[in-house]
C-alpha cells in the first residue's frame, strides 16, 4: 500500500459520458433518455418545421431494427442501465435497448470541448498530464486553494487532503462553467489509485482515496479494474482463482512472477497494493497519429471503388489535419486493412522527406495499398503517420512528384 506519510497527491479527472454529454448540450430534449453515440451520418436527427407556427422539432433515429456493424462510442447513464457500454456492437445494443436514441459521432465537437475543459483546469493547476480526449492527471501536491498564493506551502496530513479536496471542487466548478459538462475527480497518493478511484462515484463524483482506504474501497473490485490488466491477463488471473484486486494483493509475489514473468508479475504485486511512483508528465512526444473507420457493410475493392476512394482520401486528409494542428511531420505512412474474414494487414512506407501534406500522405498510403492483394471485401480501412518529428525541426521537404491519386482498382 502507498506510504501513509506521503504528501504526493495526484488527481485523475474523467469527463462523465463525454461524447454523450456533449450531444445533450446540443439536444437538451434528450436529457434523461437512453442515448447511444456511434451511428453514421445517416442517423443525423431530422428537423421538422411546423408550417403554421414555424416551430422546429427534431425526429431522432432509434436502435430498433438497426442492422450493421457500427459500434457504440459511448452511451448515457440511462442507456448503460440497460447494459449498453462503449465498444459494444450496435446490433447487440439494439437487442438490449431498442428504443434508445442513436446519434452520429461528431469528433470535431468533442475535440473542441476537450480543449475547453483542459484550459479551464490549467487556470487552477499547472502540472497536468493529457491522457486523451476526456481524461487527465493533475498533480495537486501543494497546489493552493483558489485565491491563495500558488504552491507557497505544502501542508501535511489532513490539511493536505482538505486543501486538495478544495482545489478539486474548484476544478469541477471551472469545468462546468467553461463547458456546461460534469466530470468526476479522484485524489489519491498516485496515478494508479487515482485512475481506479475516479470510477467509484460517477457521475459528477469527487473521491478522496487515502492510503488507509485502499483495502476497503479498492481490494473488493475486479482485478481488471487496474489499468494495465488487460483481457488476456484478466482471463488468466480468473483461471488461477484471482478475481479481485484483494485476491491479487494476497497472492505470493514469487508465484506471480512464475505465472506472469518476473517483470509483469512484480508489477501485478505492486499494483494490487497501490504502489506506483510514476510522475505526472506534462509533455511527451506522440508516437503516431492515425485515423480509421469500420464500414457498416463490407465494401468491394472494385464495385465500391468510388466510395472506398473517397473514404481513403478523407482519412488521409484527417491525418494531415491532425499533424498540422499539432505541428508535426511524419517520416513513415502506414495503411491498415481488415477483410471480411477478420484478417488484418498493415503496410508501411518511409518517405524521403517527412510530410504533413494530405496529397503526399495519400500518395504514400496509395503506394502501400498497391502492395496488398484486394481479393476479399474490406470491413476496416485506416491510415497512420508515424516516426513523427516537430515541424520546426524537420528538414525542408523535397518537391512533390506529380502523380494521379491511386484508386481502389
Amino acid at each position: 500500500m502507498a506510504a501513509a506519510d506521503s504528501l504526493r497527491l495526484i488527481a485523475h479527472l474523467d469527463m462523465d459520458a463525454f461524447y454523450a454529454s456533449v450531444e445533450l448540450l446540443r439536444y437538451p430534449e434528450l436529457r434523461g433518455q437512453p442515448v447511444v453515440i456511434g451511428g453514421g451520418r445517416r442517423h443525423q436527427p431530422e428537423e421538422i418545421r411546423d408550417p403554421a407556427t414555424g416551430a422546429i422539432t427534431r425526429r431522432f433515429a432509434t436502435l430498433r431494427g438497426y442492422v450493421g456493424r457500427g459500434v457504440a462510442t459511448t452511451a448515457t447513464y440511462e442507456a448503460r442501465a440497460f447494459g449498453v457500454h462503449s465498444a459494444m456492437g450496435l446490433m447487440k445494443a439494439a437487442a438490449l435497448a431498442p428504443d434508445a436514441i442513436l446519434l452520429p459521432t461528431d469528433f470535431d465537437a468533442y475535440r473542441r470541448y476537450s480543449r475547453m475543459f483542459k484550459a479551464a483546469v490549467r487556470t487552477l493547476a499547472d502540472v497536468v498530464e493529457d491522457r486523451g480526449i476526456d481524461e487527465i492527471y493533475i498533480d495537486l501536491t501543494g497546489v493552493a486553494r483558489p485565491g491563495e498564493a500558488h504552491r507557497v506551502r505544502e501542508p501535511a496530513g489532513d490539511d493536505a487532503w482538505d486543501q486538495a479536496r478544495d482545489v478539486a471542487v474548484a476544478i469541477k466548478r471551472a469545468v462546468r462553467i467553461a463547458t456546461g459538462l460534469s466530470c468526476s475527480i479522484a485524489v489519491a497518493p498516485n496515478k494508479l489509485l487515482a485512475k481506479i478511484a475516479s470510477e467509484l462515484d460517477k457521475p459528477d463524483g469527487l473521491t478522496l482515496l487515502r492510503p488507509a482506504d485502499v483495502q476497503r474501497r479498492i481490494w473488493p473490485l475486479p482485478a481488471r479494474k487496474v489499468n494495465g490488466i488487460g483481457p488476456k491477463a484478466s482471463a488468466k488471473l480468473e483461471a488461477l482463482g484471482i478475481r479481485t484486486i484483494g485476491d491479487l494483493a494476497g497472492a505470493d509475489p514469487l508465484w506471480l512472477k512464475q505465472q506472469f514473468g518476473p517483470r509483469y508479475g512484480a508489477w501485478l504485486a505492486d499494483a494490487a497494493h497501490g504502489r506506483d511512483d510514476r510522475a505526472v508528465v506534462t509533455f511527451s512526444e506522440p508516437v503516431s497519429m492515425s485515423r480509421e473507420t469500420t464500414f457498416e457493410r463490407d465494401l468491394h475493392a472494385r464495385r465500391d471503388r468510388d466510395a472506398l476512394s473517397a473514404i481513403f482520401t478523407e482519412l488521409c486528409a484527417d491525418v494531415a489535419a491532425d499533424l498540422q494542428r499539432k505541428r508535426y511531420v511524419a517520416r513513415t505512412i502506414g495503411l491498415k486493412l481488415r477483410f471480411d474474414n477478420f484478417k488484418t494487414v498493415t503496410r508501411d512506407l518511409t518517405l524521403a522527406s517527412p510530410t504533413q501534406d494530405a496529397s503526399a500522405i495519400r500518395r504514400a498510403a496509395g503506394a502501400c495499398l498497391k502492395r496488398v492483394p484486394l481479393e476479399r471485401r474490406i470491413r476496416l480501412l485506416g491510415v497512420r503517420a508515424s516516426a513523427l518529428v516537430p515541424e520546426d525541426a524537420a528538414p525542408e521537404p523535397a518537391p512533390l512528384a506529380s502523380a494521379a491519386l491511386p484508386l481502389f482498382d
